[in-house]
């Protein structure tokens, strides 16, 4: 049995430190005082935290002669880094929060903050929480983090998320893949099946990410604030203006819609649906791709009751629904369309699409753009220009058309 004994000076000179370095919270004591290597540091830091719930008005003094008279705490025991065959693909090798703090250009207790260990933030005002909130009609939430937030988020994005590649069959927002891409393999089949999977961000729990982040080889801790950082809780008085179903779902710890890391991370915690339902994909010799929440599958003669049967047994084993009321059986002799795009011959842009972006130029020639922009769109010059990059992604000829409309537009006459 191991000897426990009383924390030397110098231990306890260090964990009193660590303890007022950050906000005063049990999970965030426990965070730090892991970073020093003590072992069983939820325990330390729940008797520390019971014995003064309040943040201390003499500070490293009184913590420290709290710690010195607490018996039966084990000695720290040294950090021991990861070699490096423990890691996989070329991440950020951050050891300690502390490195994480510096990478994404934080304080040690600026990232407590913004991770939120404790989910304390989202009963407080909303001056005060990372996230703002919009219900759009369909009921769907969005969550968008602020600003300082959201370029913390973008930083994760880059120097963590974008080096490990999600499966070959998933197209949505990654780089290098298009919406294009996740619909090619499926034009001219005699057979086209998409399904939708249902509330695919905010059925991601906070779990399944840090199970994302441990994969890469993170230590616990460091997974943990990575987590945090990514994913929120969504506060009572939003939830209460959502409809039953959709609020459950929200309660806890989830991805947000509207975080730039979240639709990274879900490509990686679907990964291993990716790599069965393309498995499934081939025993029935049918071709699979997915875009976000959209999975489409096609081929000729596809048994496509004990397809869908198949899909939805392993979206339910791999912690996803299926939205059954959104599935879609598209054969040959009508209109077979993935993510806005037609595929009975190849993917492109509805004729109907084409034509009323070319109607909609030429009252911008004839009347000015200011009267055609009848949402009120404050770029609306970049979003015109952008459904001609849209259409014309698979059809350069109605790009060259469209593009020489838009050059005779008078865009000076926009405020």
């Amino acid at each position: 049995m191991t000897r426990r004994r009383a924390l030397s000076p110098a231990v306890a000179h260090r964990l009193a430190a660590g303890a007022v370095s950050g906000s005063w919270t049990r999970a965030a004591i426990a965070q730090r005082f892991e970073e020093i290597g003590i072992p069983d540091a939820g325990r330390i830091a729940t008797r520390l935290f019971d014995l003064l719930p309040t943040p201390p008005v003499e500070g490293v003094d009184s913590v420290y002669r709290l710690l010195s008279e607490l018996p039966n705490i084990d000695e720290p025991t040294p950090v021991v880094e990861k070699p490096d065959h423990e890691w996989k693909f070329d991440v950020p090798k951050w050891t300690h929060t502390v490195a994480v703090a510096q990478a994404i250009g934080l304080t040690p207790a600026e990232l407590d903050w913004f991770a939120d260990p404790g989910e304390w933030l989202r009963k407080k005002a909303p001056t005060l929480q990372h996230y703002r909130y919009r219900i759009r009609s369909d009921h769907r939430l969005l969550e968008a983090p602020k600003e300082r937030l959201r370029e913390v988020q973008r930083r994760i994005l880059r120097s963590v998320l974008d080096r490990v590649p999600p499966h070959a069959a998933a197209h949505g927002f990654v780089p290098g893949r298009s919406v294009h891409m996740f619909a090619a393999p499926h034009a001219g089949e005699d057979v086209v099946v998409r399904i939708d999977l249902r509330a695919f961000f905010p059925s991601i729990s906070r779990t399944r990410v840090r199970a994302v982040f441990d994969s890469f080889g993170y230590r616990p801790r460091v997974s943990r604030v990575l987590t945090g950082l990514c994913t929120t809780s969504t506060p009572p008085d939003v939830l209460a203006r959502l409809p039953f179903d959709g609020a459950s779902r929200l309660r806890g710890s989830h991805l947000p819609q509207g975080a730039p890391t979240s639709p990274a991370l879900a490509n990686l915690v679907a990964h291993r649906l990716d790599r069965r339902l393309t498995g499934l994909a081939r025993s029935s010799r049918a071709e699979y791709t997915r875009y976000a929440d959209d999975l489409a599958f096609s081929g000729a003669d596809l048994a496509v009751d004990r397809l869908i049967h198949a899909v939805g047994r392993i979206a339910a084993d791999e912690g996803f629904s299926v939205h059954q009321g959104k599935t879609r059986i598209m054969r040959a002799h009508r209109r077979q369309h993935l993510a806005g795009l037609v595929v009975n011959a190849h993917p492109g842009a509805a004729r109907t699409e084409y034509d009323q972006l070319r109607a909609l130029l030429f009252n911008c020639i004839r009347t000015g753009p200011e009267l055609q922009n009848r949402d009120g769109r404050p770029y609306f010059r970049e979003h015109v220009y952008g459904r001609i990059a849209w259409i014309g992604e698979s059809n350069p000829n109605r790009k060259r058309a469209l593009l020489a409309l838009a050059d005779r537009i008078e865009w000076s006459e926009m405020s």
